[in-house]
């Protein structure tokens, strides 16, 4: 063909032209260093100062509650390492959830080296958190709980906002995170709303510049620095500030927030096709995540294949001109299965041929249609080239599996295609 199509928006997006355009003056006459008081530093901290008012103002919060960051692991780390070193001797229990992006899950994994507890929530057949699990894991020593906002891998929309008013009614201060680095652009970023003390955003992810991110910080929020060195983001993150990459968050998120119900509909749409044709085209298909299009990202297609590899699928869709992902950016190498899947109870047959589609503004119908066409016949030549191909049903004699609750039937709740 003779253009690509990208379905990796999840992995991240283009730089938006109008954000590029608001991040040039930034790099080229206004580059003066923001902590320094003469005219060219006065230039940039305008800048600066303005884009921490923008980004406060679609997440609804004060400016100085507004940390930039390197990205969105940095801010995730912020969070759980800051959290964790201040209330050093008034808690060590950390409580998060088995489908975490790894900036969360890797740093649990070095603070339990150092002597915090870290209890990792389950969730069901969908991604969806275990909210009974959240109530009886709380207790006295409990003082950070991080839950995602919204799934990298299976686009489910966790609810975060229920699990936020279990802690607050706790009784005691227990600070809560949500990572909302695959949410922001896509759903309500009101931190008010959410009930949560810290979230983590990433420009990349929105249309946005890559290598800078933001952590809220709600006031009062014990928070020890990890980065040290200098005064700047108010003692909170030290470093000369990346202003360019900073007034280039602020301008994609304003965008994002402005446009986002054009955006969603639009990209929503694309989903919808692709979650109830797909299933139907690729014998031993299911759709992982939630198929109520309301509970997961308006963006989000997420499958796995039975008796595939999902690196032999995503190779054939590059050469027919089609960029996907089999799940996290972050773990393209990893030979391991997706730790989300596993969580999500999906069977064994299904675990390595997962395929991640995630939509952007820019893509179209004739886009799925395409891939609707090219990705049947590829995963049938991947299975003939298998050493034991397995012999699938034809569509008209094929049964699917129920969504059952996980664990009353082997599929795990997860839906095959017919």
């Amino acid at each position: 063909m003779d253009r690509r199509i990208y379905f990796d928006h999840a992995a991240t997006t283009p730089t938006d032209p109008r954000v590029v355009s608001a991040m040039l003056p930034y790099l080229t006459s206004a580059w003066g260093n923001p902590s320094s008081i003469y005219f060219e530093a006065r230039e940039a901290r305008k800048g600066l100062d303005d884009a921490r008012r923008t980004v406060a103002s679609v997440l609804r919060c004060k400016p100085n509650e507004v940390v930039f960051t390197s990205g969105g692991t940095e801010a995730d780390n912020l969070a759980l390492r800051g959290v964790a070193t201040a209330a050093r001797g008034r808690g060590d229990h950390i409580i998060t959830t088995a489908i975490e992006h790894h900036a969360v899950l890797h740093a649990c994994d070095a603070l339990a080296k150092e002597g915090v507890r870290v209890t990792y929530l389950p969730v069901d057949g969908e991604g969806f958190v275990d909210l009974d699990a959240l109530r009886a894991a709380l207790d006295e020593r409990t003082l950070l709980v991080s839950i995602m906002y919204a799934n990298n891998e299976a686009g489910t929309v966790e609810p975060v906002a229920a699990a936020a008013r279990i802690v607050k009614a706790y009784g005691r201060h227990i600070a809560v995170h949500t990572d909302a680095v695959q949410a922001a652009g896509a759903l309500d970023l009101d931190v008010d709303a959410l009930g949560v003390d810290l979230l983590s955003i990433a420009a990349h992810k929105f249309y946005g510049p890559k290598g800078v991110g933001a952590l809220y910080v709600r006031q009062r929020t014990p928070l020890t620095p990890q980065t040290v060195g200098g005064s700047q983001e108010r003692n909170r993150r030290a470093g000369t500030e990346n202003v360019a990459g900073a007034v280039g968050l602020a301008t994609a998120l304003r965008l994002a927030s402005d446009e986002r119900s054009a955006r969603t509909a639009h990209v929503a749409a694309l989903r919808d096709r692709l979650l109830d044709e797909l299933p139907r085209r690729v014998p031993g298909t299911i759709v992982t995540g939630p198929r109520d299009g309301a509970r997961r990202l308006p963006n989000s297609a997420s499958f796995a294949f039975e008796y595939v590899e999902g690196e032999a699928v995503l190779l054939q869709l590059d050469l027919l001109g089609v960029a996907a992902s089999s799940g996290s950016a972050c773990t393209t190498a990893s030979l391991e299965p997706s730790h989300v899947l596993v969580a999500m109870g999906v069977p064994e047959r299904y675990l390595r041929g997962s395929l991640r589609l995630t939509l952007g503004h820019e893509n179209t119908m004739a886009d799925v249609e395409y891939l609707l066409d090219v990705l049947p016949p590829a995963v049938a030549k991947i299975r003939a080239l298998a050493p034991a191909p397995p012999v699938y049903m034809s569509r008209s004699t094929a049964t699917g599996v129920s969504n059952k609750p996980r664990g009353s039937g082997d599929d795990g709740g997860l839906r095959a295609g017919t």
